[in-house]
């Protein structure tokens, strides 16, 4: 019997978008449906869910301020109940997470990383706020690009990749301030992106969007650092137009690895060595639009789905658990300026 997932959308809103989307995934029917407006955010473009569904957290933007809007969550419904906003002067963050009471986010066009505590009422000011500094070989490397700040699997640790100094730095949370303890730097010029866990929590694999590469990286846990393992290619050898890798996500049996590209608007599929967790490059998919911004994987793993941010459409695939190819299926809906996909699970 097939079940239905909420999914949520978070959008740019610079033309037609309302802010945050609502969805159905339902996987009997495998079919994409009940698309409205959950909440009214200005580019709300990353969303963050708590461990338990309780809370829904968005970058905002108000005016020339930008910062983190906050909801509860009902889960049986889906429905969205705005708590508060902490917004400060300038950019809106592009990435965040979360896990208990802390909160980080990246700040591309600011060069940094801030960290929040949160509440049962939403979220409190900003508290500690570190700013990268450096400049790569690429011309949009001229200062630091913060682009993703996640959480270790053992949630010791807050990694940043930056995408303007080709570096993957490591913090510890203390109390509410950021230590920062090791810094790997990657090749020149290769934009390190996003980063995702293979799920034994001892490899990680990082998108670098200006040479659409993944680096696969061991990772001790011990001391919150990386050493580089193998880099693999994300788009054709024979792609010579502008590719910007977008986003990076493994199955969690943590067999499969999955990017995007924006420009060869194309998911690509990776299998995992069990024992090194290096990559083998399996097949290009196209991802039903242009420009990719992000994808997901629904809580059964038998579906993924893809953002497209230029055509504003999420479009849906199987996903063959055994081979971990997809299968576009006959069934997108619209949601403008689409970026991120998240799902309740």
């Amino acid at each position: 019997m097939g079940k239905k997932y909420i999914g949520f959308a978070g959008t740019y809103t610079r033309q037609t978008s309302k802010g945050i989307y609502r969805f159905v995934l339902d996987t009997e029917k495998a079919e994409l449906t009940n698309v409205e407006v959950a909440a009214k955010v200005g580019s709300p473009t990353y969303l963050a869910i708590s461990e338990e569904n309780r809370y829904l957290y968005s970058v905002a933007q108000q005016e020339k301020s930008g910062g983190v809007a906050t909801f509860s969550v009902d889960s049986e419904t889906g429905e969205l109940n705005f708590l508060n906003a902490e917004v400060q002067e300038g950019a809106p963050p592009c990435h965040l997470d979360v896990f208990q009471n802390d909160l980080v986010t990246g700040n591309y066009h600011e060069g940094t990383v801030e960290l929040y505590k949160t509440n049962n009422d939403g979220i409190n000011p900003v508290s500690f706020v570190y700013k990268h500094e450096g400049t790569g070989p690429h011309v949009r490397q001229e200062k630091s690009h913060v682009h993703y700040t996640g959480f270790t699997p053992d949630k010791k640790f807050v990694v940043v990749a930056d995408l303007g100094t080709d570096e993957v730095v490591t913090y510890k949370v203390d109390l509410a301030a950021l230590e920062r303890v090791n810094t790997l730097k990657v090749r020149a010029g290769s934009g390190p992106r996003h980063l995702s866990f293979h799920p034994n929590g001892k490899v990680a694999y990082l998108l670098t969007e200006l040479s659409s590469e993944v680096v696969v990286l061991d990772y001790n846990a011990e001391e919150g650092s990386f050493t580089e393992k193998q880099y693999i290619r994300a788009i054709p050898e024979d792609f010579t137009e502008t590719n910007d890798a977008s986003a990076i996500h493994i199955s969690s049996d943590g067999r499969f690895v999955y990017t995007g590209n924006r420009g060869h608007n194309s998911i690509a599929v990776f299998s995992v060595d069990t024992n090194s967790g290096e990559l083998t490059f399996v097949e290009h998919t196209p991802s039903g639009g242009e420009w990719p911004r992000d994808f997901v994987l629904d809580p059964s793993e038998s579906f993924l789905i893809a953002s497209n941010q230029n055509t504003g459409n999420l479009v849906l695939f199987a996903r063959d658990q055994q081979t971990g190819k997809l299968t576009k299926l006959n069934s997108e809906v619209s949601v403008p300026e689409v970026v991120c996909v998240k799902f309740l699970k």
